[in-house]
């Protein structure tokens, strides 16, 4: 999408940002700010601000009413604030605006990271197996540096509610499941009850860390020297069991070989990138956690996915999804549901 002018860009009106923006950013040439809109839809809104010389990345809740506790601008700010002085890559921040009256919401910016944020095996393949095997390690080596951040020495000691998390993510996704009902799903009434069976136990031994909640390498930004200069979108990150971070990465891959890449990231089918085994080696080794336990993340990861996808069938049969490859979702859900047991019986 082009650059836009003040006053046309949904979500953000540049006449009114003008004199925050001013303030918050000196060197910025605000009488010739643009604004481009980069994502949009229902997850946060990322806009790049531009005067001509310098760039600048916007970040805001989407437009309409929406959970604040989905959304929080607040919380994506804290993480990433956390990060700055720790081996995780993140972008520098510039401001957080909690006055609603100038957007309409709450907001922030940060600096502009140049990177490209991979998301097909097609994008990976021309960089050649060497390269796409660096990138794919630096990803895991970043997950595991986020996972061994000190809460308390980064000022996240009482982020988030890591006491029953995993029980509290699986009954999440149970009600999810049940919001989108449409047919009958023995396999997800199995999952969820073996799920259920464990999580408390799994709760009292998970060691808290931070955890991003999508992490994958579309959501960092790696530049043409294959290092990964910044990770993004942090807004589902919290305090919990880190490991489902680790289970949900692997499992994307999984479920792209189901659905295609058009409707998941299969980046991780790329030659040269790694392979399971050697993903979760070489993320024990640096973060020093025990995963005797992936089983039940693996598991907790496909029934997330799993009624994700259900969701977007439910959707699909009432007419509000767009674009290829919708009417074939649902026969995702079954191997996905299957994966899901699977996991929890072999490890």
């Amino acid at each position: 999408m082009g650059a836009h002018e003040a006053g046309t860009t949904p979500g953000l009106d540049l006449a009114r940002l003008r004199p925050w923006f001013a303030e918050t950013v000196p060197t910025a040439r605000v009488g010739t700010l643009t604004a481009t809109l980069i994502t949009g839809g229902k997850s946060n809104l990322t806009y790049r601000l531009a005067d001509g010389e310098s760039h600048w990345i916007l970040r805001r809740p989407p437009l309409g009413h929406v959970l604040a506790t989905a959304h929080d601008m607040g919380r994506e700010y804290a993480v990433m604030a956390a990060l700055a002085d720790t081996p995780v890559p993140v972008p520098r921040l510039h401001g957080l605006c909690l006055d609603t009256g100038i957007l309409g919401a709450e907001f922030y910016v940060m600096e502009a990271v140049e990177g490209r944020p991979y998301r097909t095996a097609a994008e990976l393949a021309p960089l050649g197996p060497a390269r796409v095997r660096r990138i794919s390690g630096a990803l895991v080596d970043t997950l595991a540096d986020l996972h061994t951040v000190d809460l308390d020495a980064v000022g996240l000691g009482g982020f988030g509610r890591p006491e029953g998390f995993l029980s509290r993510q699986v009954a999440r996704w149970r009600k999810q499941m049940t919001a989108s009902y449409s047919r009958d799903l023995p396999a997800a009434i199995t999952l969820h009850a073996e799920l259920d069976s464990r999580a408390h136990q799994m709760d009292a031994t998970a060691r808290p860390g931070i955890v991003h909640g999508d992490f994958r390498l579309d959501n960092a930004l790696v530049d043409g020297d294959d290092r990964l200069r910044a990770v993004i979108d942090w807004e589902m990150a919290t305090v919990g069991d880190p490991v489902t971070d680790l289970a949900l990465m692997l499992l994307y891959t999984r479920l792209a070989r189901l659905v295609g890449p058009e409707l998941a990231p299969d980046a991780g089918d790329a030659p040269g990138f790694l392979n399971e085994s050697e993903i979760t080696a070489r993320y024990a080794a640096r973060s020093g956690r025990d995963l005797g336990t992936l089983g039940f993340h693996l598991g907790l990861a496909a029934f997330k996915l799993a009624a994700i996808l259900e969701g977007i069938h439910f959707r699909h049969l009432g007419g509000q999804t767009v674009g290829p490859g919708f009417d074939r979702i649902d026969e995702a859900i079954h191997p996905l549901l299957d994966i899901g047991l699977a996991a929890l019986k072999e490890h």
